[in-house]
């Protein structure tokens, strides 16, 4: 992954800072060589309500399954005000805050409500009308442009253009867990593992989850993966973000496939777990990929 170093001689923006809420997938190590701020959301299990990526981790949900199935909630109104208030106090006066679809989560609207408590600052509220790393790649490459130079009004003015260039698609082995959280109705996800279909899902235009395919058989379905994802990079530049939930070694296969037919293309994130929330809602054995046209 090339290293995006912000030239000594480009005057950076300091009071500008990128928050995004946990569901957008942020590695942590890509969280931090950005300087992006995570809200957690919460996964609430009888005994505690863990804090996303703070003291719970995907592993931990999926060794609990399929026994136990734990509720997520999104960041209460305090709580977000509270997270707006610390980045006050470092410093920051404009804050571009990057959430999952509002069809998909309430966090949006919880942080602009939010934002309404601090008329003193200026911050703006993306609804990335996508979920994980296709919501999270706006404020890893909001981080970057500031990184380049650029100002919190260009930044600003380009987010809502650039929703067409992200292009999420995810392998998943079973609609069963996103039955559990009511994201889809029990007589689609009785119909593919009837057909034993392997579904590929992603988010339409307005950020509402739809079915790109559903394929007899693993082999056959990943292999459309592969295509999709090959079609919607174009020949252009693009950024490739490839993730898994509990399938460490075959995310890494397929993306030494991807990176064979996408040769030229720039991996931002690899080889990475989704996180908890997601993992809660979508189970093992999930292979995500992403296209971010024109970075």
């Amino acid at each position: 992954m090339e290293e995006h170093k912000a030239d000594s001689r480009i005057q950076v923006d300091t009071k500008t800072v990128v928050m995004a809420d946990s569901c957008c997938d942020i590695p942590p190590k890509v969280a931090q060589k950005y300087g992006i701020r995570i809200l957690p959301v919460h996964i609430i299990y009888p005994e505690k309500d863990y804090l996303d990526g703070i003291d719970i981790d995907p592993r931990m949900i999926y060794e609990r399954y399929p026994k136990e199935y734990p509720n997520t909630s999104m960041p209460s109104f305090g709580e977000t005000t509270d997270f707006l208030q610390s980045l006050k106090d470092e410093g920051f006066s404009r804050v571009i805050a990057v959430s999952v679809s509002d069809h998909l989560s309430s966090t949006v609207n919880t942080i602009q409500n939010a934002a309404q408590e601090f008329p003193d600052m200026d911050i703006f509220v993306f609804n990335s009308k996508n979920i994980s790393i296709g919501s999270g790649i706006f404020a890893i490459w909001a981080a970057d442009m500031l990184r380049r130079g650029k100002s919190f009004e260009e930044i600003k003015r380009r987010m809502p253009e650039k929703i067409r260039d992200s292009h999420l698609m995810f392998y998943m082995d079973t609609l069963d867990y996103l039955k559990k959280g009511g994201r889809i109705g029990n007589v689609v996800s009785l119909a593919a593992n009837l057909l034993k279909l392997k579904p590929i899902i992603s988010c339409d235009e307005d950020g509402v989850y739809y079915t790109v395919a559903k394929i007899r058989g693993e082999a056959k379905s990943k292999e459309r993966l592969l295509k999709e994802v090959t079609d919607a990079s174009g020949d252009g530049p693009a950024w490739i973000a490839v993730m898994h939930g509990g399938a460490p070694e075959e995310c890494t296969r397929m993306q030494e496939l991807v990176k064979k037919r996408l040769p030229n293309a720039e991996f931002i994130v690899h080889d990475e777990q989704i996180t908890a929330s997601l993992a809660a809602n979508t189970g093992p054995g999930l292979i995500g990929m992403l296209v971010f046209n024109d970075p």
